[in-house]
């Protein structure tokens, strides 16, 4: 068995180098503990596909294929993560998780019933092995939106339950149980980090569904980050980083540490002036995450409008404890002079709109110009500092 569960992994990988550079965390566990195939992940953050070789054996290669795919989809739109809180929810949470997937795996969906066909009649179809796709006026939606369309039609129809339904597909298909070793905090990290970088190395040839997976799981940067951090740091930003036993991990005791190399530090200057519109801040952090994730140094975050109003060092996904402050008038001069007599960092990075004098920096500076930006800032900006350290968020 593990022979036709190897040649489905083989199909996948014809389909998309997406699924080969997936394959590399996953490892196959023939096991008589799972009615078909069921995921979990080790203590080594890798994840493990457990399989039935006795019932899997008469299904053939090709609905092999879609199952394997169907349980890495789950993985990569973060369906693995939703926790339902009861024997109900989780019966509703089944069905718009595999209408938000199978619409995207024709080995499946060929064989699949439509999400609304399926709740207005509330029963299930007799075949033991049968699927749920989208509705066909409700396409390329997320579980989350599947779900409460079912939670509004049984509302608006006065319907109680999907008891059967949900009986016959506990009996017959995926549980959608889930199993880790390791914190889930963990686990969402692990995940959003491979899909990505799947993703980076294979975005020219993707299967369906991923692009939407990618968006759930971390929202790309406008930025090339890597390329620009190279371009302003030289050699010296983190190139390789990898877990290792032999380094404790911080927020997780008994599990692998990450290994770095140092990068530089970094010191951001955020225009928090009352110029800057919600949706800037917004560009302005899902970037400066990208830096922070590629850099590998220190980052120090300075708020400043015409004054400093707060600096901190930022890591990874701290956004969410920002509080923003300033909003009066623009003069990043004093930011500026303050992080060059007291951070002395390597680089300077100012986030802006531009409505502002062009301050003097003495040190390496790359201004990051929001999509409503000055035109007259850029122009002298570039003619002071050079085209390469200057770039507009578009």
């Amino acid at each position: 068995m593990e022979d036709i569960l190897q040649k489905a992994w083989i199909e996948l990988e014809k389909e998309s180098l997406f699924f080969s550079y997936l394959r590399m965390n996953f490892d196959n566990v023939p096991t008589k503990a799972v009615r078909t195939i069921k995921v979990s992940i080790t203590s080594q953050a890798k994840f493990r596909i457990m399989y039935n070789p006795k019932r899997l054996q008469n299904l053939g290669l090709t609905l092999i294929k879609g199952l394997l795919k169907h349980e890495i989809y789950h993985i990569i739109h973060g369906h693995i993560f939703i926790k339902p809180k009861n024997k109900r929810e989780k019966g509703i949470w089944d069905l718009a998780m595999d209408a938000a997937i199978n619409q995207y795996i024709r080995e499946l969906d060929a064989f699949a019933e439509p999400l609304d066909v399926m709740v207005a009649e509330g029963h299930a179809p007799d075949n033991e092995f049968f699927f749920v796709t989208a509705p066909m006026n409700l396409l390329n939606k997320t579980a989350e939106e599947y779900y409460k369309y079912i939670l509004d039609f049984l509302e608006e129809k006065k319907m109680v339950d999907l008891e059967e339904i949900i009986e016959k597909r506990e009996q017959n298909t995926d549980s959608h149980d889930f199993s880790s070793e390791i914190p889930e905090e963990m686990a969402f990290d692990i995940v959003s980090e491979f899909v990505t970088q799947a993703y980076d190395k294979s975005k020219e040839n993707l299967p369906d569904g991923v692009e939407m997976a990618v968006s759930l799981m971390v929202k790309k940067p406008y930025l090339n980050w890597k390329t620009l951090l190279r371009r302003f740091f030289g050699s010296s930003i983190v190139v390789e980083k990898y877990r290792s036993l032999l380094k404790p991990n911080r927020r997780y005791e008994d599990q692998p540490g990450w290994v770095t190399e140092l990068g530089p530090n970094v010191a951001i200057i955020l225009d928090t002036s009352g110029s800057i519109i919600e949706e800037e801040y917004n560009s302005f952090f899902n970037e400066i995450e990208s830096i922070t994730k590629n850099l590998g140094g220190k980052v120090t975050l300075v708020q400043a409008d015409s004054q400093i109003q707060n600096v901190m060092t930022y890591h990874k996904g701290k956004w969410e404890e920002i509080i923003l402050k300033g909003k009066g008038s623009t003069d990043l001069q004093p930011a500026v002079d303050y992080v060059e007599e007291n951070i002395r960092p390597e680089g300077i990075i100012v986030f802006t709109d531009g409505w502002l004098e062009v301050p003097n920096v003495q040190r390496r500076v790359l201004f990051v110009l929001s999509k409503k930006y000055n035109p007259d800032f850029f122009t002298q900006a570039t003619e002071y500092y050079g085209k390469n350290n200057v770039v507009i968020l578009n």
